[in-house]
């Protein structure tokens, strides 16, 4: 659980994770200017446990979520959000099938093959600061799955949340659970396939 008294918003000086850059450019003869950060592009996947009836999502503080709502909005908010299963598109000679699969054994726990990764769509995210693009999946899982209780790795703090599928229209639509806009896309696109009877 997060300490709450120990957030202090510092000066980024250097991160391995983002870049801030300045594009330069001329569009219909006007020159103009525009700020992003250069970040990873990313994976993510929504697990459906077939014999459960449940979606496994996951459930993980973000700092900045906090910090934008809390310190800058004035919000009450814990800082805690329910998101896809996902992880950054940073290891070399890797397809993004492979690491979400390295993604979903090392955050849920299942151990799963690029085989079962149906392809939910491909997008763009942060279009105005950093226009990331993201792969995202859907995969059926089982118990026989399951390797561990999952949590992350390298001091990772992430929950397992068993979502059940009769409560996932609820859950998109109730603006009081914070989601992130993944989560219920994908959550959207599932229960529609599955109640349709194409499971």
């Amino acid at each position: 659980m997060v300490r709450y008294s120990s957030i202090q918003v510092v000066e980024c000086t250097h991160s391995p994770y983002i870049r801030p850059q300045t594009i330069l450019y001329e569009e219909d003869g006007i020159a103009k200017r525009w700020d992003m950060i250069k970040v990873h592009d990313s994976v993510a996947v929504l697990l459906y446990h077939v014999e459960m009836q449940h979606y496994v999502v996951v459930k993980q503080f973000r700092p900045a979520v906090y910090v934008n709502a809390h310190l800058y909005r004035g919000e009450e908010m814990d800082g805690y959000m329910y998101e896809l299963c996902a992880g950054l598109v940073d290891k070399p000679g890797k397809s993004v099938e492979q690491i979400a699969c390295e993604e979903v054994l090392e955050e849920c726990g299942y151990a799963i093959t690029p085989s079962m990764l149906e392809p939910i769509g491909v997008f763009h995210s942060a279009t105005g600061i950093s226009g990331s693009k993201q792969n995202m999946f859907f995969a059926r899982i089982t118990q026989a799955h399951q390797r561990h209780a999952g949590g992350g790795v390298e001091g990772e703090c992430i929950e397992v949340v068993h979502l059940p599928l009769q409560q996932a229209r609820s859950f998109i639509t109730d603006g009081r659970i914070p989601k992130t806009i993944g989560l219920g896309y994908a959550l959207h696109w599932s229960v529609e396939k599955i109640k349709d009877g194409c499971d």
